[in-house]
């Protein structure tokens, strides 16, 4: 369960790891009055999503007055597929220089991990791997104060800028065990002035475990896409790239998925249509897919119980009577289906027998080659 922003830097404090001043408002007036008492301030949506400033979520102000017209503009606005519902106002930070921290799973080594970087802030997934500090932990030894100190080392930090970086490693690794999270992460971690803060806070916590933390909050991470698939009875899952893909089963989607990314392509989103292949059941899972605006439409079928002429039939219908938008890949094998390709056919799309082409087809579609 991912906590908000909010919640994760409330749990930040009471581990002692120091954030800005600040409070959270569930309206514009509250917005208004948390800048009058802080000064200068950020406004940040609260939304289960990175790259917020971007999408136009983070604005700076010191007038009570802009305050409140900046968030009346994010509450109940659409926000990286979620409804904003709550802003975080809190204290400018004078920003010398910004770090990365993270503890999380290394499924490999099958422990955790301590991953930072001097090079934090905005697209920290795109710094090098040799500007990446990263080390494996021993659950039964646990962090020790001498492994913050190489970690501080190797991120080339001295002095009481050192010892309070070394301080809060320890704490968000107390943090890290105590609520059994899957992530901890501060980005970027500041240093304004004399000071180390947490500008932002990311947690984490292992679903499997909540039975042991009813003080939590219950967060609902589901975009409201999702929600809404949830109550068709669909999976869906949104991603951030280009290529809409829908699937019937779990395995044949994360297969499907993987072959996209060792083409070089990165899927908008995946829909599980599991054994369904009806005409409204298909439309609707194509609105769902096409909401994200993807270039492309991957669509892998094994037609098992499920016959492929009964899902052409549908496709068909819908490109027909409905139509859409974007081009569409298919892979459609199993029960029927040379007569399921012949439907296809018809209405001008071409199915393919393989996975493998049918990924690689729909990758060059969408990098628009």
């Amino acid at each position: 369960m991912k906590l908000y922003e909010y919640m994760g830097k409330e749990q930040f404090a009471k581990y002692g790891i120091p954030v800005p001043e600040g409070g959270v408002a569930s309206t514009p007036e509250e917005a208004a009055a948390l800048t009058e008492k802080i000064g200068s301030v950020v406004v940040k949506s609260q939304v289960l999503s990175g790259k917020r400033g971007k999408a136009g979520g983070i604005g700076f102000t010191d007038d009570p007055a802009e305050a409140r017209e900046f968030s009346a503009k994010l509450l109940g606005s659409e926000l990286c597929g979620f409804t904003v519902d709550k802003v975080l106002v809190e204290q400018k930070l004078q920003i010398d220089k910004e770090f990365y921290l993270a503890i999380t799973v290394d499924g490999a080594a099958r422990k955790p991990i301590i991953l930072a970087s001097a090079q934090g802030g905005m697209d920290i997934e795109e710094v090098p791997e040799e500007h990446m500090v990263r080390q494996t932990l021993d659950v039964t030894i646990g962090m020790q104060p001498y492994m913050t100190r190489d970690i501080t080392r190797r991120l080339g930090v001295t002095g009481g800028i050192a010892k309070q970086i070394q301080g809060i490693l320890l704490k968000l690794y107390k943090l890290y065990v105590e609520l059994d999270a899957e992530l901890a992460e501060i980005n970027p971690l500041v240093i304004s002035g004399e000071n180390v803060i947490a500008a932002d806070a990311k947690v984490t916590i292992d679903d499997d475990s909540l039975f042991r933390h009813k003080d939590l909050p219950v967060v609902e991470e589901r975009t409201d896409a999702e929600k809404k698939a949830h109550a068709l009875g669909l999976s869906y899952v949104e991603l951030e790239g280009n290529i809409a893909v829908m699937a019937n089963g779990a395995g044949i989607t994360m297969a499907t998925l993987d072959l996209i990314q060792y083409y070089g392509g990165s899927a908008a989103n995946f829909l599980d249509a599991g054994g369904g292949a009806g005409i409204e059941q298909t439309s609707k899972a194509l609105e769902l897919l096409l909401s994200k605006n993807p270039k492309a439409i991957l669509i892998n079928i094994f037609g098992g119980i499920t016959r492929c002429d009964d899902v052409a039939n549908a496709f068909a219908y819908v490109k027909k009577n409905i139509g859409i938008p974007v081009p569409v890949v298919i892979r459609l094998v199993g029960t029927n289906e040379d007569e399921g390709r012949a439907i296809l056919k018809e209405v001008g799309i071409e199915a393919y027998q393989f996975m493998h082409e049918a990924a690689s087809k729909a990758v060059e579609i969408a990098k628009g080659n």
